[in-house]
């Protein structure tokens, strides 16, 4: 049997990622294990739910920016500076939200279709918002996203999915 005739599962059986697809080829059905399956659809409610939470925190703007405002001890700093900041800021919050949203539904798809790769990328996406939310700013529903993103990936590496990302020979 030629490299050309194998489907995808018997060339992740060979330790092979699946077949490259040529330009107007059609792609075979893909039917990843049962938690990969669950891991994409929670990538997906986790994107959504982060936009959602820095939507939500960006309806709180004039909240957030009174209470910066009292907490200012520097005169140098006017309430229009601490104003402009706070509004740049939460926009570009909720920009890396979206970002992050479709990072995390372009990689899921790649990795739902058995890209080893992708998955790697969606561990490192997944710590690096969980880091950004512990340490830098968060609020209960973009942790929630986090937690969401954590579950997903954890399902990634199920011992039941394991041969569903085929490790790479060194041969080659």
């Amino acid at each position: 049997m030629s490299d050309a005739d194998e489907t995808d599962d018997q060339r992740r059986a060979r330790g092979l990622p699946p077949a490259p697809s040529l330009p107007g080829d059609e792609r075979p059905k893909v039917n990843p294990p049962t938690p990969v399956k669950v891991s994409f659809a929670l990538f997906l409610v986790a994107g959504l739910v982060l936009i959602a939470g820095f939507g939500l925190t960006l309806t709180a703007k004039q909240e957030i920016i009174d209470t910066l405002v009292e907490m200012n001890n520097d005169e140098r700093i006017t309430t229009d500076q601490i104003a402009s900041g706070t509004t740049t800021l939460l926009w570009t919050l909720f920009v890396g939200a979206v970002v992050f949203a479709v990072l995390f539904a372009l990689f899921a798809y790649k990795a739902r279709e058995g890209t080893r790769s992708a998955r790697t990328v969606l561990t490192v996406l997944a710590v690096v918002l969980l880091l950004f939310q512990l340490l830098l700013f968060s609020n209960l529903v973009t942790l929630a996203a986090a937690f969401l993103a954590l579950v997903a990936t954890a399902l990634l590496y199920l011992p039941t999915v394991q041969d569903y990302y085929p490790k790479v020979p060194k041969s080659l």
